[in-house]
């Protein structure tokens, strides 16, 4: 991690995470519940896990539904941590408005696509960019161009 990226301040922009199930089974491999921190909604996306199994977690089984009551309701923006697919139909649905994502020189040579297939070609716009010198780490935000 660059000692220069500033994830408390970055924070104070959401009041919600959405997290899918594959990530969620991830964290709670490393030791996390996924509880919420003060300010911030952690939900909780799969259509296998019950919800009172994890009582401490906001959880639903329609993402689409959700984030759509979730976008008309005052607040702050929303941040999707984790999860290919619930990107992918969040995407589809047109409830993404931006994409942020690190560049990080390492080569891993596998792991999860970031959008796996099958996914609509959906061209962005550069909103802007950071290079952060210590580590190489790039930063990039995109808007969605809607057609």
């Amino acid at each position: 991690m660059d000692p220069d990226i500033d994830f408390s301040e970055q924070m104070t922009q959401f009041d919600t995470f959405l997290i899918g199930r594959k990530t969620f089974e991830a964290m709670r491999q490393m030791g996390s519940d996924a509880q919420s921190m003060a300010g911030i909604q952690n939900v909780i996306f799969s259509r296998t896990l019950r919800p009172a199994d994890y009582p401490r977690v906001v959880m639903s089984d329609d993402a689409v539904r959700f984030v759509s009551e979730l976008r008309a309701a005052p607040g702050k923006d929303i941040a999707l941590f984790g999860g290919g697919e619930l990107f992918q139909s969040l995407l589809a649905a047109g409830l993404v408005d931006r994409v942020e994502m690190a560049v990080i020189p390492v080569l891993l040579g596998g792991g999860i696509p970031f959008l796996p297939p099958p996914a609509a070609r959906t061209t962005l716009h550069l909103r802007k960019q950071r290079l952060y010198q210590k580590t190489g780490t790039i930063v990039l935000e995109y808007d969605i161009v809607r057609a």
